[in-house]
């Protein structure tokens, strides 16, 4: 976006965009939580926030509000993503039904792929002998009879004429000069 700074005579200049920061992100974001007059709950020493991957977020020592009217929850800090195996021994007592069955089919997942990812990687690590010969599978490859190619050019003359270069290709490969006005080959 441009804009004129001086009088009429002078020429535009561009506007310098000031772009928004994150305290002011922060500053917006706790004035909307003091609209809906959210309490500080004290006493919360960890939070954390399984989700349906695996991993959890993890809070140590957060800054929790609460507005049961609103329904809404704030919890502000530091938050780390973790896998749910790391904290495993403390976070049983926090996982409910469905979080004890995904634990199960995350165990049971990894012990599959565990026992399956040894058996590969014990495969990849050696090379591969070489059963065929590769020269024959070329050979093979290709159908093309080159000696009935030259066959159909014995029986007549090929040449081909290029405009501009002023060359004639003859055969294979062979080239012969060609002057332009006259058409006079000269061998």
């Amino acid at each position: 976006r441009q804009v004129r700074i001086g009088g009429k005579g002078t020429p535009r200049r561009k506007k310098k965009v000031v772009h928004a920061t994150a305290a002011t992100d922060d500053k917006k974001l706790q004035s909307s939580l003091k609209k809906l007059s959210v309490n500080t709950i004290p006493g919360i020493e960890e939070v954390n926030m399984i989700k349906d991957d695996g991993t959890v977020i993890h809070f140590n020592n957060p800054k929790a509000q609460a507005s049961l009217a609103a329904n809404t929850f704030a919890i502000t800090g530091h938050g780390e993503n973790k896998q749910i195996t790391e904290m495993l021994p403390g976070i049983l007592s926090q996982l409910g039904p469905e979080g004890l069955t995904q634990l199960k089919r995350l165990a049971s997942s990894v012990a599959n792929s565990a026992t399956g990812g040894k058996v590969s990687i014990e495969e990849d690590d050696e090379v591969p002998e070489l059963v065929e010969n590769f020269d024959e599978a070329s050979k093979e490859e290709v159908p093309v009879n080159i000696s009935d190619k030259e066959d159909k050019g014995k029986g007549k003359e090929n040449d081909s004429v290029s405009a501009g270069s002023g060359e004639v290709a003859k055969g294979e490969g062979q080239k012969e000069a060609v002057q332009s006005s006259s058409d006079k080959r000269i061998k």
